[in-house]
């Protein structure tokens, strides 16, 4: 990696401070483009491409650039991999590109494969059950451990590839077209592509214009249970609907068993992390549901349960503002969070991955902004209808009145057809062309 002095990645904290610019709190893409241009002073550091955190989306992003012989820095802002969060659940687009990225097949032992999925009543009836292969026989459902998928990423990418303690402070735009970056520890670096990687509250998106995600009036809670001597539950994937709430479980592993609760609030509440509160008032809510749910709860450990609102947004066409400006540009949650109700969003940032990855390898003698520019528009066109469909799912999921939950339970849910509901995880992309 070129540098502008004889500073290495080892003793960045010892870079000339530049007084520290906080990001500007505005509310659209025009004022941003406001921004004053730097003549870049002192002593600030060089890199073709920097990736802002160290999530699913980022790490995806560096390794697909590493497997095309394109180097990146990540930045992120924790002491630490942030290993902390419960499970996620890939379909076979998601295992796609794992694959493609080398990685699907360290991953795949140590989880189990999903056969089916069954759909209960609160009351503990069976409403529906489905098998995939059945529906699909080249369809691939698996969870996974957060922790275990960030820390396999990490293992296959070059040593320092990641700096962490390095929150961003700042976003200027330099004269020579490049996009500077300070740290909240006063070090400067300057880079010719910015990768935002940096989830729901970027900073990288609200550099760009990007409003808050929308709340969209449910809340989760997650856990991920341990069986030290192992459960019973066959391979399969059980929701439980309710009356304006619902839950789901899924085996993990033979030890751990992955589950969520969701109910409407009319607002996200206090940020709650007690997990004893968080225990409890999912006990309360599931007290005359299945017997299972109860046990899985009790099972949890304390540092595996969380709470979040769920938020998304619509990448309206013409109104939103776009995915890249100049050579920076926002990948998966920074760019389009979407509720969990599909599935899909943690398979759409790997796929975005993929994608940007392509584009610039293919631009190393073209025009990057033109590379950008591509990749919102493949990406668009898949992302935004699965973010609004994900958005309609959860409403109806969520419903309240008891007549209409009769209606879904006992006539809708009969008509529903799996193989259908799940031609988005069928996703055709250009395989990395390794240099």
């Amino acid at each position: 990696m070129a540098a502008a002095s004889s500073l290495s990645l080892h003793n960045w904290s010892q870079a000339l401070p530049l007084r520290r610019n906080r990001f500007p709190r505005v509310e659209n893409h025009t004022k941003f483009t406001r921004l004053r241009t730097i003549r870049a002073g002192g002593e600030v550091l060089k890199e073709d491409i920097i990736v802002v955190g160290a999530g699913i989306s980022g790490l995806a992003t560096s390794l697909s650039l590493h497997r095309l012989g394109m180097k990146s820095l990540v930045l992120e802002q924790a002491e630490s991999l942030r290993t902390g969060g419960t499970s996620l659940t890939l379909f076979k687009n998601g295992w796609q590109v794992l694959d493609e990225m080398g990685i699907g097949d360290d991953l795949r032992p140590h989880f189990l494969e999903i056969q089916g999925m069954i759909v209960k009543s609160s009351g503990g009836k069976e409403l529906r059950s489905f098998r995939f292969k059945d529906e699909d026989k080249s369809q691939e459902v698996r969870p996974v451990e957060r922790r275990v998928l960030l820390e396999t990423f990490e293992s296959h990418l070059p040593p320092a590839t990641i700096r962490f303690s390095s929150e961003v402070s700042s976003i200027n735009k330099t004269r020579n077209g490049e996009t500077l970056l300070e740290l909240v520890d006063g070090t400067r670096v300057s880079a010719k592509i910015v990768i935002g990687c940096d989830g729901i509250r970027s900073p990288v998106a609200r550099w760009l214009g990007f409003s808050k995600p929308n709340y969209v009036g449910h809340v989760a809670i997650r856990g991920l249970a341990y069986y030290p001597d192992g459960h019973t539950l066959q391979p399969n994937v059980t929701y439980v609907y309710g009356r304006g709430s619902r839950a789901g479980y899924v085996p993990v592993s033979p030890t751990k068993v992955y589950w969520f609760l969701c109910f409407n609030s009319p607002s996200p509440g206090p940020r709650i992390t007690d997990p004893s509160v968080l225990k409890e008032q999912s006990r309360q809510m599931t007290m005359d549901w299945p017997i299972d749910l109860q046990d899985i709860i009790n099972h949890t450990p304390d540092d595996m349960i969380i709470r979040t609102p769920l938020v998304d947004r619509w990448l309206w066409p013409s109104i939103s503002p776009p995915a890249s400006s100049g050579s920076v540009v926002v990948v998966g949650d920074a760019w389009h969070p979407m509720t969990p109700n599909l599935g899909q969003g943690a398979c759409c940032a790997l796929e975005d991955s993929l994608v940007l990855a392509g584009k610039l390898a293919g631009a190393v003698s073209g025009s990057i902004k033109e590379a950008l520019r591509s990749y919102e528009r493949e990406r668009w066109a898949r992302i935004f209808p699965l973010t609004v469909r994900a958005n309609l799912v959860g409403a109806v999921l969520q419903l309240e009145n008891p007549m209409v939950c009769a209606l879904r339970d006992n006539v809708l849910l009969k008509m529903v057809r799996l193989g259908p509901m799940l031609e988005h995880t069928n996703f055709k992309f250009e395989p990395l062309k390794r240099s």
